[in-house]
């Protein structure tokens, strides 16, 4: 029997419809070192639809447009360093929205805003 999802994908995979697709393209990949697995453009040569791995995860996105209008999104995000990340994702063009802590469950935690306004909870599991 075949499989029932693409190989490489999870059951729930985020999907994040934003105002510049190649913009948002370009922040995964410079905070989080996203990889782009595939890029479908329109004819004005707007993202589609594109899948990126981040880390062992998929996320896809498209360019808005009138029928699918952009919207914002809270992601959590597991990485090996919360602090490292942070700062990455702040140079890649995202702002704070917390700066990283020890959370009272366990993690080090912190969170991102990226220019698509799309809120990031980065986190290192530390010990519950």
């Amino acid at each position: 029997m075949a499989d029932y999802k693409p190989a490489g994908f999870n059951s729930v995979t985020p999907y994040l419809v934003v105002p510049d697709g190649d913009r948002a393209v370009q922040f995964l990949k410079d905070a989080y070192d996203a990889v782009e697995v595939s890029v479908y453009r329109r004819e004005d040569q707007m993202i589609m639809h594109a899948e990126l791995r981040i880390g062992d995860s998929m996320i896809e996105l498209g360019h808005a447009n009138d029928k699918w209008k952009a919207m914002t999104a809270s992601l959590h995000l597991y990485v090996p360093d919360t602090d490292a990340a942070y700062r990455k994702a702040l140079a890649a063009g995202g702002t704070s929205l917390s700066e990283p802590t020890d959370a009272e469950y366990g993690d080090r935690t912190a969170g991102i805003v990226d220019p698509s306004g799309n809120h990031w909870f980065l986190a290192t599991f530390q010990h519950r």
